[in-house]
């Protein structure tokens, strides 16, 4: 390596000048993304994530299960979503519904959700409720009520969801049902994830035992305390309600990738109930974690999301196309951060039966066309870096503390590192101009694209 000069001259005006400038950037700079983040795992093999927040005297406890749509069994489509309304129908000391009263008693909410790679579960309580939730959750952990009456219950409550939200709605499962079974090849990523009415039929009181016995055990979990609570204590509860669980063998992880898509893809799918016609877009996305993942996220933030975004100045307000666009990287079903696989970027729009597809598609390779030529400068980076920080910001204070332990719960289960909540930010900040060049090349290029476009058909 050469040896370093010590010698020094005098700065220049324009030396001096830049220097200041740099200086001044500097000192108005944000300040870092600082989440409190303390991360162990029980012997059993659960993983604990606890961020202390004296904000309010409230807290939130979620636990996440490591089992989604995508690794759910074949010929058993919507069994992850079945097995999530199955988690409220009891368990050893909480009778049906009892789970549910408990919380809402306390002054407290509460939710469920399937997703593609995880299940998941919290209660947002008073502060000083935290042992009840943690005896709670380890009480549905350690022995789940599965009766073939609660089975028989539950498989008609979600048929009954499917058919309100997919089946009977205009553009039901568009496109976030619809678009992952078109553009995706390997059944993983491309069956109904929210379930076949026969297979959901199908489901076994034997299926439903061996998948809580498998899926639901504590190391195929995280747990995750946010808000106002004693480190010192949380740990001794956690401790003394969950340590005593057995863990379970764990299955091979399923194969999820995706080849690389060499031809565009374009479908078109009647729907009976719609009277206009729609159109959504996706691309597959860089795999999660490298640069051109972070990239990616900031040309979601200039091509789609927000009124001043390339595809909504350019579709609503020049051509008046539609009156708005939505979409993003898995933006129907979480953020760009929760989930683990491949993945796709998507935008949607219904449109006026005046206007042609085509011209909407034409619009779209306008947009990238223009990326493509003219590159993304330093200072559209740096208001796209604005906008991502802002979405990210929102996202951690999302429903007073759950935002904030949904990506410590997806980090600590997928990348076993809750504390990469702090360091999203500064990889953002890598992205340069050259790197957002070559990744609009390689992942906006038309040949990566799917296409599909809702044809309606109601009589009006």
């Amino acid at each position: 390596m050469a040896s370093c000069s010590q010698k020094t001259t005098a700065p220049t005006a324009e030396t001096a000048a830049t220097t200041q400038t740099a200086e001044a950037v500097e000192s108005t700079a944000p300040p870092a993304f600082e989440v409190p983040v303390e991360y162990y795992k029980l012997d059993n093999g659960l993983k604990v994530v606890l961020s202390p927040d004296k904000t309010a005297p409230i807290v939130t406890v979620a636990a996440y299960y490591n089992i989604g749509f995508r690794i759910e069994p074949k010929d058993r489509t919507g069994f992850a979503h079945l097995f999530e309304h199955m988690m409220f129908q009891g368990s050893d000391n909480l009778g049906k519904m009892e789970f549910i009263q408990l919380v809402q008693k306390n002054g407290g909410i509460l939710n469920g959700s399937t997703r593609f790679d995880y299940t998941n579960y919290f209660e947002i309580v008073p502060a000083h409720k935290l042992e009840t939730m943690l005896w709670a959750e380890a009480d549905r952990m350690k022995g789940l009520n599965i009766t073939q009456e609660n089975l028989t219950n539950q498989q008609g409550v979600v048929k009954n969801e499917v058919k309100v939200n997919v089946l009977n709605q205009p553009y039901g499962g568009f496109p976030w049902l619809d678009m992952p079974q078109y553009a995706n090849k390997n059944w993983y990523n491309a069956h109904n994830f929210y379930g076949d009415l026969e297979d959901l039929d199908a489901a076994s009181l034997e299926d439903v035992q061996s998948f809580f016995k498998t899926f639901y055990s504590p190391n195929n979990a995280a747990l995750v305390i946010v808000g106002d609570f004693d480190p010192a204590q949380a740990k001794q509860w956690v401790e003394q309600y969950f340590g005593g669980i057995a863990s379970a063998d764990l299955p091979e992880p399923a194969d999820l990738t995706e080849p690389r898509q060499e031809k565009e893809q374009r479908f078109t799918k009647d729907d009976k109930l719609a009277n206009k016609p729609a159109l959504a877009f996706a691309y597959h996305m860089p795999e999660r974690n490298t640069p051109a993942y972070y990239a990616m996220g900031l040309l979601d933030q200039i091509l789609l999301q927000g009124d001043d975004s390339r595809l909504h100045q350019a579709l609503v307000q020049d051509r008046g196309y539609t009156g708005s666009v939505s979409g993003g990287i898995n933006a129907y079903l979480g953020n760009m951060y929760n989930y683990n696989g491949p993945m796709l970027w998507m935008g949607d729009l219904v449109y006026d039966k005046d206007v042609a597809a085509d011209s909407i598609i034409n619009v779209l390779d306008q947009e990238i066309a223009r990326l493509q030529q003219n590159g993304v400068t330093q200072q559209q980076l740096d208001l796209a870096m604005v906008k991502i920080r802002s979405s990210l910001y929102d996202q951690v204070s999302q429903l007073y503390g759950f935002g904030k332990a949904d990506l410590l719960a997806s980090f600590a289960l997928f990348d076993d590192n809750p504390a990469r909540i702090n360091e999203l930010e500064a990889e953002f900040r890598k992205v340069t101009p050259e790197l957002m060049q070559q990744t609009i090349q390689e992942y906006l290029r038309p040949t990566n694209r799917t296409i599909l476009i809702i044809n309606p058909q109601a009589q009006i």
